[in-house]
């Protein structure tokens, strides 16, 4: 019995994934306790346009094949106008546009997947229905918790690429749970509190954003922003380094279908545009935010629909995977498990010897 080996799989170095990430996460939560406005900040000037770019190129590849045709423009046309929102002056107009686009993106997508299924159809509407009145009731809420998810999207992401592991699934999975959601509750509940060190007024600026409005005057500000700054740097980990290092096919899908940016096309690229963001920011962060903000709507609202379909269990990676290994999609003669439904039941990866 020999055990396949997804690409990207073997350790680099020596070094396992599992190992790597968890180091990672240990590093970027001694800065988060540090100096958690700077990491915050710096981070963002440094690699958020690259990791933009870079997980738009993850997120096209691997799930090409369900990012295609009328769905694709439909979703593109619609965070377009919430990128036209955000260029907008701030105030209820443009929150108000981007929250009913955003739950139009989410409609649109169950649309598409629940066509010709009227009562679970009938079941998302029932529930997005009430949860947009709810945003644009709190639209101070909406938008705190979703700067907060859009860090915690990873898991999903890296939960999908773990089923290709020939071994060490579990182990992976506990460390990215660890550090998605064990690390941010330990930050939040105060048991780090004697490590964390106060920011003064760059904390209380940042606090604004990423604190809930009625803990916004209160100690739990510096918590929400070192959550921030250590959930951020362990996503662009993820998106600049992990992902590409290690999912090489979806790169490759992407090469075929966007030629222009093949290879080292999309690096340089990112690495362009984030150099001349980072200038905005330094002569006005406030603008530079902004128009960071705009840029990052189609990253940050395109993995929303692909998300909702890998819990449908209806997007199909697009990626390669392992030759002759049933229900691994991109295979030819590969066939689904019947009922595995969406990404949390796992597909064997050993080939007959």
């Amino acid at each position: 019995m020999a055990t396949a080996v997804a690409p990207g799989l073997r350790p680099a170095g020596g070094v396992l994934p599992s190992t790597a990430l968890a180091a990672a996460a240990v590093l970027a939560l001694a800065l988060a306790l540090r100096t958690p406005a700077s990491l915050a900040v710096l981070g963002l000037a440094t690699f958020g346009i690259l990791h933009n770019v870079l997980e738009l190129r993850y997120v096209a590849g691997r799930f090409e094949q369900v990012l295609t045709g009328r769905l694709l423009r439909l979703l593109l046309v619609l965070i377009t106008g919430i990128l036209c929102c955000r260029l907008l002056p701030p105030g209820p107009v443009s929150r108000t546009g981007e929250i009913l686009l955003a739950y139009g993106l989410l409609a649109a997508t169950c649309g598409y997947a629940l066509r010709g299924r009227p009562l679970p159809l009938l079941g998302a509407a029932g529930g997005l229905l009430p949860a947009a009145a709810c945003s644009l009731a709190f639209p101070g809420y909406h938008f705190v918790v979703l700067t907060h998810l859009h860090n915690l999207v990873p898991l999903v992401f890296l939960w999908e690429w773990s089923r290709r592991m020939p071994r060490g699934r579990t182990a992976f999975l506990a460390v990215q749970c660890g550090w998605v959601l064990a690390v941010p509750a330990l930050l939040l509940s105060g048991a780090l509190d004697r490590w964390l060190v106060p920011g003064g007024s760059a904390v209380d600026r940042l606090a604004a954003a990423y604190t809930p409005p009625a803990w916004l005057h209160t100690s739990a500000g510096l918590r929400f922003v070192a959550v921030f700054a250590f959930l951020q740097t362990m996503h662009y980990v993820v998106w600049v380094w992990f992902l590409p290092r290690h999912a090489p096919d979806a790169a490759a899908a992407f090469d075929r279908r966007v030629p222009l940016l093949r290879g080292r096309r999309a690096w340089l690229l990112g690495a362009a545009a984030g150099a001349a963001l980072a200038v905005l920011f330094a002569g006005d962060y406030a603008q530079g935010k902004a128009l960071y903000a705009a840029l990052a709507s189609y990253h940050a609202y395109l993995e929303f629909p692909v998300l909702l379909l890998l819990v449908l269990g209806l997007a199909e990676p697009g990626a390669p995977g392992v030759p002759g290994v049933p229900g691994v999609p991109g295979v030819p003669g590969a066939s689904r498990v019947p009922g595995s439904g969406g990404i949390l039941p796992e597909r064997k990866t050993h080939v007959p010897g």
